[in-house]
C-alpha cells in the first residue's frame, strides 16, 4: 500500500499580516499533480488543516475544492484528523456521508473507536486516527481521574487501541500532539503551544506497537526516535524560524508484512521565505539578490552600526514582500560591560564619561576624530549658556 503522509496545512493562515492563502493553492496544486504522478492508495492529513477554528470563507473553498478533485475526480482515499488549530465539530461535520465517498474526518474520538479499514492486494490496513482533544474531554470519555496532561490522555487512547485491536493485520497511527523520544523534536515559532510547562509531551514509546505512525503538529519534517514514527512537517514555512526547514510531504510504501520505504518529496512554494543579513548598501547590491528571488518573504538583519533613514523603505524597493527588519546586536569584545560606577567617576571629566558610555552601548572605540565631534558639541552647549 503506498500512503501519503502531511498535515499542518494551515490553510486561511496570516503570516505578519500577509494572507498565505495564494501560496496555499499553489501549493496543493503541485500535491495534486504528485497524487497524478504517485497514485497513492490513502492521504493522511494530520491534523492543523486549517490555522483557525472559524476558517475564511476562501480557506474553506480550497480545501472544498481539493478534496472534491482527490476524492471523486482521482477516487483517493483521505483520512484526516482535527489538529489544536482546527474546530473539531466543524471540521468533523457531515464526516458519515463523506464517508461513503472515501473522505474520512475525524474531529471527535469515542471511547472503543473503531479503525478504518483498508484492503490492499495483501490483506487488511488499519488506520487509527486519534483527532487532537484535550486531556479533561478524554477523562470525561473514559470516566478516569488518573488522566492530567496530554501523556496520561494519550497513554489511555492508545491502551484502549492496543486491547481491541485485530492481532492480525498491518496497523497505522495516525495523531496529533508533541511526541517526544530521547531527543527533543526541533520546534517553531509559529507552533501553538498544547499547554504550558512541559504538560504538552506524550511519551513516543506508546506508539511501538504500530507499523507507521503519521504525525501532526510539529512543522520540520522528522523522525522520532525511530524512523516509523514521523512528523510529515508543515505545507510551507510560517514564520523565519523555519527559514532554513525544508518542507515536503512523505511517501510511505508499506509491503505485506509491514516493512515500509519512506521518501521525502519537496514541494516548491511560490515564495521562499529567508533571512538576509548585512548593511543596508550591501543588500541593495544587484551582484548579492542577482541569483534570489526577490519577490520572496523576507527578513532582513541589519549590520550598520548609527542611524538609518527608512531603511524598510529603502529594501522594498527591491524585495517588495519584506516582512521583518531587525538590527544587530552587538556585544563588547572584551566580554562584560564596565561603567564608571565606584571608580572616582566624580573626578573624570563629562567627556570621558560620555567615552565610557558609548563604548559600553555601541561596543565601537571612542576614537580621537569622535572625541573632537562631541567636544565641539560640548563646546558649543556652553557658549549657549547650557549646562553639563
Amino acid at each position: 500500500m503506498k500512503i501519503l503522509h502531511t498535515g499542518d496545512w494551515h490553510i486561511g493562515k496570516l503570516v505578519h499580516g500577509i494572507h498565505m492563502t495564494e501560496d496555499q493553492r499553489y501549493l496543493l496544486d503541485q500535491l495534486m499533480d504528485l497524487i497524478k504522478q504517485e497514485k497513492p492508495d490513502v492521504m493522511i492529513i494530520a491534523g492543523d488543516i486549517y490555522d483557525r477554528s472559524i476558517p475564511p470563507v476562501e480557506a474553506v473553498e480550497l480545501l472544498d475544492s481539493f478534496f472534491s478533485e482527490a476524492v471523486l475526480t482521482h477516487e483517493l482515499k483521505i483520512i484526516a484528523i482535527a489538529g489544536n488549530h482546527d474546530s473539531s465539530d466543524r471540521l468533523g461535520f457531515a464526516s458519515r456521508l463523506l464517508t461513503d465517498q472515501g473522505l474520512h474526518i475525524h474531529g471527535n474520538i469515542e471511547k472503543d473507536m473503531k479503525p478504518i479499514l483498508i484492503e490492499d492486494a495483501s490483506g487488511p490496513v488499519y488506520f487509527y486516527p486519534i483527532p487532537y482533544v484535550e486531556p479533561a474531554i478524554v477523562r470525561a470519555i473514559y470516566n478516569d481521574d488518573d488522566i492530567k496532561d496530554h501523556d496520561t490522555a494519550m497513554k489511555k487512547i492508545i491502551s484502549d487501541i492496543h486491547a481491541n485491536k485485530p492481532s492480525t493485520g498491518r496497523h497505522i497511527c495516525i495523531a496529533h500532539g508533541f511526541i517526544m523520544g530521547s531527543m527533543e523534536p526541533e520546534t517553531s515559532e509559529s507552533e501553538r503551544p498544547l499547554s504550558i510547562g512541559g504538560s504538552e509531551h506524550v511519551d513516543v514509546h506508546y506508539f511501538e506497537g504500530f507499523d507507521y505512525v503519521a504525525l501532526g503538529h510539529l512543522h520540520k519534517p522528522q523522525k522520532v526516535k525511530y524512523e516509523h514514527i514521523r512528523y510529515a512537517g508543515s505545507l510551507l514555512k510560517y514564520s523565519f524560524s523555519e527559514a532554513n526547514q525544508k518542507k515536503s510531504v512523505t511517501m510511505v510504501d508499506m509491503d505485506a508484512k509491514g516493512s515500509l520505504d519512506i521518501r521525502q518529496i519537496s514541494l516548491k512554494p511560490l515564495k521562499d521565505m529567508r533571512i538576509i543579513k548585512g548593511k543596508l548598501g550591501k543588500l541593495m547590491d544587484s551582484k548579492i539578490y542577482a541569483d534570489t528571488n526577490t519577490e520572496d518573504y523576507i527578513m532582513a538583519v541589519l549590520t550598520d552600526r548609527g542611524a538609518l533613514m527608512d531603511a524598510i523603505g529603502t529594501l522594498r524597493s527591491i524585495y517588495p514582500n519584506i516582512l521583518k527588519l531587525e538590527r544587530e546586536v552587538f556585544e563588547r569584545e572584551a566580554g562584560l560591560m564596565q561603567t564608571s560606577a565606584g571608580q572616582a567617576f566624580a573626578k573624570k571629566s563629562i567627556l570621558a564619561l560620555f567615552g565610557e558610555f558609548y563604548e559600553n552601548v555601541s561596543a565601537e572605540a571612542f576614537t580621537e576624530e569622535k572625541q573632537d565631534v562631541i567636544a565641539c558639541i560640548m563646546d558649543a552647549l556652553k557658549q549657549e549658556g547650557r549646562a553639563l
